[in-house]
């Protein structure tokens, strides 16, 4: 029996690594799917092919996906997502939040531009997109679960992400205001927390390895995680399985954060 059988999902960043991971397995637990993408972060994977691969995965699955292009930093996205949903599938009963951008950068000289852009997509993309889609389900009257993707990052400093760590905890915050906002209308919000994901978007660490033998080694379940991982709690915090979960943070980091040796 599958966890969501019949439930409506949006997944921002949904077509390339974790996001990629959410959008199959709430698939696989029975949503129909609206992947929100952007061809800017997909070039360097060959422009569509990456929501062409995941689509065409789910619809393998028995599911329906739908594929809406755009800048999740431009607040009209948001409104194109929700309104794909409400088209397609009649409605919104989940939202994974997730589309985010980390470009690895030293804090004395960085550009202001990169600063302005990491905090439009990460935080500004997650605020919009969980309004839109909590606006819908407040009218459909029957309850809703948004996930944001937060980070480890958001528990822990950076060096070369002080413009990335502040946007990962700002989203769990969000997601813990939101759940006392939203809960009077039955919308449950969380966020997770991944740890070391191995994806293309993050493999010249994981492929390095030095890097790959000191993080196995700090990891007390000894392997980076996967999308898969991550897409799986998703799923869970979306279903009624959670139903008295809300305003909580998952880490899914293998024990990563727990182990200061």
């Amino acid at each position: 029996m599958t966890l969501l059988t019949g439930k409506r999902a949006i997944v921002t960043g949904g077509s390339r690594g974790i996001g990629r991971g959410i959008s199959v397995e709430l698939a696989r637990q029975g949503c129909d799917v609206v992947i929100g993408y952007h061809v800017a972060n997909d070039e360097d994977y060959g422009r569509d092919r990456a929501i062409e691969d995941v689509v065409a995965e789910i619809a393998a699955l028995g599911r329906r996906a739908i594929a809406v292009e755009g800048d999740i930093a431009d607040p009209k996205v948001a409104q194109r997502l929700v309104a794909a949903a409400v088209d397609n599938f009649g409605g919104v009963d989940v939202l994974s939040s997730n589309a985010g951008i980390c470009p690895f950068h030293a804090f004395l000289d960085m550009p202001l531009e990169t600063y302005q852009q990491t905090v439009a997509v990460n935080l500004n993309g997650a605020f919009y997109v969980s309004q839109a889609a909590a606006n819908r389900m407040k009218s459909q009257g029957t309850g809703g679960a948004i996930i944001a993707t937060s980070s480890i990052s958001a528990l822990v400093g950076g060096a070369m992400q002080t413009h990335y760590t502040p946007t990962k905890a700002g989203v769990h915050s969000l997601m813990q205001s939101a759940a006392i906002a939203l809960g009077p209308y039955g919308i449950r919000c969380n966020s997770v927390m991944p740890g070391a994901i191995a994806t293309d978007l993050n493999k010249d660490d994981w492929s390095d390895p030095e890097k790959r033998a000191y993080l196995d080694k700090r990891i007390p379940l000894g392997r980076f995680g996967t999308p898969e991982d991550v897409g799986k709690v998703v799923a869970f915090l979306a279903s009624d399985m959670a139903a008295y979960v809300t305003g909580a943070a998952l880490l899914v980091d293998g024990g990563l954060f727990v182990n200061l040796q």
